[in-house]
């Protein structure tokens, strides 16, 4: 049997569409709009753009369901102009495309969302068939975006859960993400995906969320919070990461560390993806067997890079040019 190569990224494909503000309105008042762009959006999609402008050199190939629409053509024809192979991204009548308005006031970058769930909430299990790849990396997300999969069962399990437990079963390393959410039923639909999980991203606040308390952005906390993670059944590594730096917890409990670049506040234009771009970076290296510190040390220079852009993978650049950012402006202590 032919050696397992690529990543095969399944679940969100979500069409951005980032408007700057010029203020956040009252309601029954009016915000003025001074630019707009169509941008990628959503885990899955994110991730291959972002491994594409990487400079991966291995397979990749999406899995997933956009609406046969404007939005859904674009999808398509922007996997295929990236080299992506798209033979298990489908097309649906019943629901349009997945997609956001991204609001953002100009003078402070804060962003508030607007989504429209549409066809990512019919994505299922049958819509996944991973004896269609070969791929090394099996990427799912995001959980807490994805109704149909994450729908919880008397046994307190989900879909997404069953495909992770399918795909570590075939031989994938299965790797999940989270999108920061605050439904109550957050910390049970993680934790089922989390007991099948190679790889678990969390950010701060949705480690906070699984735990039902507060964890901080900081090595204490963070380190608290992963080992804790890992005694509710992960078998791989949690890896959280946050504005200051990031963790990882491999299965054996040992800790490795990495401060984020000190980016100059002019250089940053957006934070749309940027955990995205983190994962991408992670995965990219890991699928080269590279080093854990390495490993974490790309994630946190792809994440930077794509601070560049306000859309969520236009800034990111080839691994080279990303690594350069950490010599250029340092990493923080973490």
């Amino acid at each position: 049997m032919p050696k397992r190569s690529g990543l095969l990224a399944a679940g969100n494909f979500i069409v951005d569409y980032v408007k700057l503000i010029n203020v956040w309105p009252e309601q029954d008042t009016l915000a003025t709009i001074s630019s707009e762009s169509r941008s990628n959006g959503g885990g899955a999609f994110n991730l291959l753009l972002d491994l594409v402008a990487l400079g991966a050199n291995f397979p990749l190939e999406a899995c997933g369901l956009v609406g046969d629409d404007a939005n859904g053509n674009w999808i398509l024809e922007s996997c295929q102009q990236a080299g992506i192979n798209i033979t298990q991204l489908a097309f649906t009548d019943l629901a349009p495309t997945s997609y956001t308005d991204a609001m953002t006031v100009a003078s402070s970058g804060r962003r508030t969302f607007f989504h429209q769930r549409g066809a990512n909430a019919l994505f299922s299990e049958k819509d996944i068939d991973l004896s269609r790849s070969r791929a090394k990396l099996f990427y799912l997300s995001y959980i807490m975006l994805l109704d149909t999969l994450d729908e919880l069962d008397a046994k307190g399990t989900t879909g997404l859960a069953r495909t992770l437990q399918s795909a570590k079963a075939a031989g994938f390393i299965t790797v999940s993400d989270c999108v920061s959410s605050s439904d109550p039923s957050f910390s049970k639909i993680a934790r089922a995906a989390l007991g099948h999980s190679d790889v678990f991203f969390v950010n701060e606040f949705e480690a906070g969320q699984i735990l039902q308390r507060k964890v901080e952005a900081n090595r204490v906390s963070m380190t608290e919070a992963g080992l804790e993670l890992k005694t509710l059944g992960c078998p791989g590594k949690v890896v959280i990461h946050a504005a200051p730096g990031a963790c990882s917890i491999d299965a054996t409990g040992n800790t490795t560390y990495q401060g984020s670049i000190k980016l100059p506040q002019e250089f940053i234009k957006g934070a749309t993806g940027a955990g995205d771009a983190f994962s991408a970076g992670y995965l990219f290296a890991l699928h080269e067997n590279k080093s854990e510190e390495s490993c974490l040390r790309l994630a946190v220079c792809t994440a930077a890079s794509s601070l560049a852009h306000p859309g969520a993978s236009a800034g990111v650049q080839n691994a080279k040019a990303c690594l350069a950012l950490a010599e250029t402006y340092g990493f923080r202590d973490f």
